[in-house]
């Protein structure tokens, strides 16, 4: 099958909206949808091997990120899934950290290692977002990024796109500071370098943003094909930077694939057990999961035989996922998290919390089991010093903790446990709603992250 350079463009954004709609959370939806966004049969980000796999017969699409975060790769690798489960064997992905692997010098190419710095000394990153959104923050970004970084991000942009001699036939910007310069450089390449003007570009460009309650002004360019939006506030914030209703389509954030569908739900047994909390006679004294829920903290849970229904498979459903990943079940379990990079205070949090779940599960007198009654489990990312120092302390026998790394089955454990604690980052607050796991935020980053807090609270999560 032959395409055209504009059945490639039309198929290639009709099937970004049509992954979105399929693979996103937050309910509300606002979608225009002109000419370009008409349904076309639509393709994939994997090559089907049997078949011959020519320039015209494989789609490429880009998509630009930076590693300042883990928000930024996961939904990126959201996008990529989406492609392969949805429509398999047409199109091929290629998602490029542009900073890291084609920035100059320092700081362009330190981009992941200064966003560490700033998101550890909060201030700083205050100072650095607040400066940014300014009419002169952003006409210097705009500024350096063009004379210093042109022409290595044209030769991003400009390579071969995954198994093709051809460069991209679509690019996907899922990072706020991926949107101005290779807009320019797309102009430029398809003028066969007679402008940098936006008005030449003809390669279709589209922006998922990837925040929620708040976002930086260098999101939204009005030069895009597309925006995606997943919430009013950014929908408002895209119209503020003369983004046309037209260009903005409304859905919620891509989302990992493990959280696509709950497995509790797959099927029901006709008898089950479930799980009912009694208060232990040794403990009268209100724990934190009581004062937290309204009932059931710092209790034993014993199972009872019950008739078949959705919420008994999912009790039975999370105590066998605790089995398989080692936790202990039938007692309230909280998930500590800050982020990929485990970032956000997250030892003095899991410190204050276990201490604080340890002393509710040892209160009153000894009962006749030396067992705990919480279960912690600390989720540490790429922090390898907060893996560390948890590892080696000492929690107590009212609580039992485990203490983990860089882990790739977030989905299990956040449907292991029964409330999280965690940054106000937007893809964890979407993944745990999708869960129905109770947020608790313990710390945001000044600028995108703050706008969050409401989101959370006025939403009911």
């Amino acid at each position: 099958m032959k395409l055209s350079v504009l059945a490639i463009s039309v198929t290639a954004i009709a099937c970004l909206s049509h992954v979105a709609d399929s693979f996103t959370t937050i309910p509300n939806t606002r979608i225009n949808s002109p000419p370009l966004l008409k349904r076309k049969p639509l393709y994939s980000s994997v090559v089907d091997n049997t078949s011959s796999s020519n320039d015209d017969d494989v789609c490429t699409i880009q998509i630009l990120m930076s590693d300042t975060g883990g928000g930024h790769r996961a939904s990126a690798n959201a996008l990529r899934d989406a492609f392969d489960v949805l429509h398999p064997g047409k199109i091929e992905v290629d998602i490029v950290d542009i900073y890291t692997d084609y920035g100059p010098f320092f700081p362009y190419n330190a981009y992941v290692e200064c966003y560490k710095i700033m998101a550890e000394y909060s201030f700083l990153w205050k100072i650095f977002f607040e400066f940014g959104e300014t009419p002169f923050g952003l006409w210097l970004n705009e500024f350096l990024l063009e004379l210093c970084c042109f022409d290595p991000f044209k030769e991003c942009l400009d390579r071969p796109s995954c198994s093709t001699t051809k460069r991209a036939d679509m690019v996907v910007s899922v990072h706020p500071l991926c949107q101005d310069l290779p807009l320019k450089i797309l102009s430029y390449l398809d003028s066969n370098g007679q402008t940098r003007a936006t008005t030449a570009r003809t390669t279709p460009f589209a922006t998922v943003v990837t925040d929620l309650g708040g976002a930086h002004p260098t999101w939204f360019n009005p030069g895009v094909d597309k925006c995606f939006v997943p919430s009013d506030a950014l929908y408002q914030k895209a119209r503020d930077r003369k983004i046309t209703p037209e260009q903005i389509i409304q859905y919620g954030l891509p989302i990992r694939k493990g959280f696509w569908s709950d497995p509790s739900t797959a099927s029901s047994p006709s008898s089950t057990t479930t799980t009912t909390a009694a208060a232990a006679s040794s403990n009268n004294n209100p724990g934190f999961f009581e004062r937290l829920f309204g009932g059931g903290g710092g209790a034993k849970q014993t199972p009872q035989k019950s008739s078949s229904s959705p919420t008994v498979a999912k009790v039975n459903a999370k105590d066998a996922l605790r089995a398989e990943l080692g936790l202990k079940p039938s007692i309230p379990t909280v998930l500590v998290v800050g982020g990929g990079d485990g970032m956000g205070g997250i030892i003095e949090q899991a410190k204050s919390l276990g201490s604080k779940l340890n002393a509710d599960g040892t209160s009153g007198e000894s009962s006749e089991e030396e067992e705990a009654l919480y279960q912690m489990v600390v989720i540490c990312g790429k922090n390898e010093k907060a893996q560390s120092t948890l590892s080696s302390q000492e929690w107590g026998s009212g609580v039992s903790v485990e203490i983990k790394g860089f882990v790739n089955n977030m989905d299990e454990y956040m449907r292991a446990s029964d409330a999280i604690v965690t940054k106000a980052g937007p893809g964890t607050i979407a993944e745990a709603s999708i869960c129905g796991l109770p947020c608790m935020l313990s710390s945001f980053l000044p600028g995108q992250e703050e706008g969050n807090v409401p989101y959370v609270e006025d939403s009911g999560f």
